[in-house]
């Protein structure tokens, strides 16, 4: 019996792992594609700081990407930047992609 608990804790423990894992790649990427739309607004290093937090926090808003969809099209829109849903979901998986391999580096 001793076996199968072991084997259970373990993947227990992985699990936990790769939900922590999946979490901090999302932060990162919010981050990223914060700093990725401030730059087309043309923020200040201090504004973009600010920008990239507030992208992190409206992923809190609700389930999926589309509180973060929401936000950069409607902040990027209203600084006159001519953009469209599909660049902010383009920007949004190549960001998941440096927040990965950022993270991963850092192991």
């Amino acid at each position: 019996m001793t076996t199968f608990d072991d084997r259970e804790r373990a993947f227990e423990s992985k699990f936990a792992r790769d939900e922590e894992m999946a979490f901090r790649v999302t932060a990162r990427r919010n981050r990223l594609v914060g700093q990725w739309a401030a730059a087309l607004m043309k923020l200040t290093p201090e504004e973009t700081d600010a920008y990239a937090k507030s992208v992190v926090q409206a992923d809190f808003e609700e389930a999926g990407d589309e509180d973060v969809v929401r936000k950069l099209l409607g902040d990027l829109t209203a600084a006159g930047v001519d953009v469209d849903e599909a660049q902010v979901r383009q920007a949004l998986t190549q960001e998941t992609v440096e927040a990965r391999r950022q993270l991963l580096k850092a192991e």
